[in-house]
């Protein structure tokens, strides 16, 4: 009678499997070539490491603002995979962004939402940023239901309207722009009310981190069962795979469609509301900061993934935390920075795209 393998050798043989150790040893080769390029702009090697490492995790404060971000950027990427099952491609997260925030915004000032009782004075703002986020999301199913454009067009062409949008919001005193008192003053919005913030999760306000983090994870682990189990899956599978079979099977293309751009529009627009209320609290005209692109190569690498949307957006987090460091203090130049982000996604890109076929090759 042979013996049960234990789970410990189990586990050692999955750590070595290519899927675990190829990832990490493509990030790690092109943050090495990063190096490289920093080393070759004349900064000191030690000194950009250091103050990379103080920027992404050097303190509790450097560690929530990290999680915050791969937050922003986990909600845009797991609304790309949810659009991504039904075949479609949004490219639209800056954009579904800003008009979150935009609304937001203006709920929370101007519709006296901080008057709202307990929690509803955050959550209300949030869901109807995410409310907008889905509509804009919407307006591109719908072109492509009723004319044919392709989404990738209409999404990016979008992302554009959306960000002018937000630079005439906070251009204009007649919509969002705070008083101006003087020539000096700033085209942003005024604060917006305490009560509208989302909660932090540590009192003490040394670990920046605010409910949005746990929420991002129920989110995923919602739509990965809806995705894997749920009668939404199975249909936007079917769609994606093969509309004409879908269509005989009676399942209804243009609704699938819809839904599938504005759930994704939404996971952006809510992305948005999470970046005003949980960490910016003021709108600029440079609010999106390309969360929206960011978020769009988490989900291309993620693969479908909720494990993968999750892990990429906290490797982003991090690179952005540290680039923004290395930047301030050692002097890197933000082009280096955004290149060494850019070898990272091309070198998981490459991982991701070799993995299938050794592991096919295999068998």
């Amino acid at each position: 009678m042979s013996a049960v393998p234990s789970a410990a050798p189990r586990r050692f043989r999955a750590a070595l499997s290519p899927g675990v150790w190829m990832p990490l040893a493509t990030v790690a080769a092109a943050l090495l070539v990063g190096l490289v390029l920093v080393a070759l702009a004349g900064v000191k090697m030690l000194d950009a490491l250091a103050a990379f490492a103080d920027g992404a995790w050097g303190s509790g404060y450097a560690i929530g603002a990290s999680l915050n971000r791969a937050t922003a950027l986990a909600l845009v990427a797991i609304g790309f995979v949810f659009a991504n099952r039904a075949g479609l491609t949004n490219v639209g997260g800056e954009g579904q962004i800003a008009v979150g925030g935009i609304v937001a915004t203006a709920i929370a000032i101007h519709a006296g939402a901080a008057q709202l009782p307990g929690p509803l004075a955050w959550m209300v703002p949030l869901l109807l940023a995410a409310l907008a986020g889905g509509l804009w999301g919407a307006v591109a199913g719908a072109l492509k239901v009723k004319v044919g454009t392709n989404e990738v067009i209409s999404t990016l062409l979008l992302s554009f309207v959306g960000v002018w949008l937000l630079y005439w919001c906070v251009q204009s005193v007649n919509l969002l722009r705070q008083p101006m008192t003087s020539s000096a003053t700033l085209p942003e919005s005024l604060d917006i009310p305490e009560a509208t913030h989302v909660p932090m999760l540590f009192a003490d306000g040394g670990v920046p981190m605010h409910a949005g983090v746990p929420i991002v994870l129920v989110l995923a682990a919602v739509v990965a069962l809806l995705l894997s189990r749920g009668a939404i899956g199975m249909q936007l599978t079917a769609v994606g795979m093969n509309p004409v079979a879908a269509r005989r099977a009676g399942i209804g293309i243009g609704s699938s469609v819809m839904l599938a751009m504005f759930v994704a529009g939404a996971f952006a627009g809510l992305a948005g509301g999470f970046m005003l209320q949980g960490e910016q609290f003021v709108l600029r005209d440079r609010f999106s900061s390309g969360y929206g692109f960011d978020g769009l190569v988490v989900g291309l690498l993620a693969r479908g993934s909720m494990k993968g949307v999750l892990a990429s957006a906290l490797l982003f987090g991090f690179l952005r935390s540290g680039g923004i460091q290395m930047e301030l203090v050692a002097g890197v130049p933000s082009a280096i920075v955004l290149l060494v982000q850019g070898i990272v996604i091309l070198a998981l890109a490459g991982a991701a795209h070799w993995l299938p076929r050794q592991q096919t090759g295999s068998h």
